[in-house]
């Protein structure tokens, strides 16, 4: 959307935010199957959760999950790897471990 300045000039609006310009987080795709979904232990919550039924799917856990009005979980495992970076020095970085 374009504004007309004072002289004229077409301009791109700023946005509501003063301008700054907003990126979303790259979505993990569910299909790696490095994720996994759990609704909540009975009588676990939120200040301590703990992980009960494992559900297959993010559809199911959702579905689940508003059925009966209660948050779903998901865990990601990860391993530390040895990687050189451009200059020749080694990183640790992290690896999603993948289920079998």
């Amino acid at each position: 959307m374009d504004n007309k300045s004072a002289t004229g000039t077409s301009q791109p609006s700023a946005s509501v935010n003063g301008g700054a310009v907003k990126t979303r987080r790259k979505r993990q795709s569910a299909d790696d199957g490095s994720v996994r979904y759990f609704l909540p232990k009975p009588g676990s919550s939120s200040a301590a959760p703990e992980l009960g039924q494992e559900m297959a799917s993010e559809g199911e856990a959702l579905i689940q999950a508003f059925k009966s009005g209660q948050a779903f979980y998901t865990l990601t495992s990860w391993k530390a790897v040895p990687e050189v970076n451009g200059s020749g020095s080694p990183v640790i970085v992290k690896q999603a471990v993948v289920r079998n």
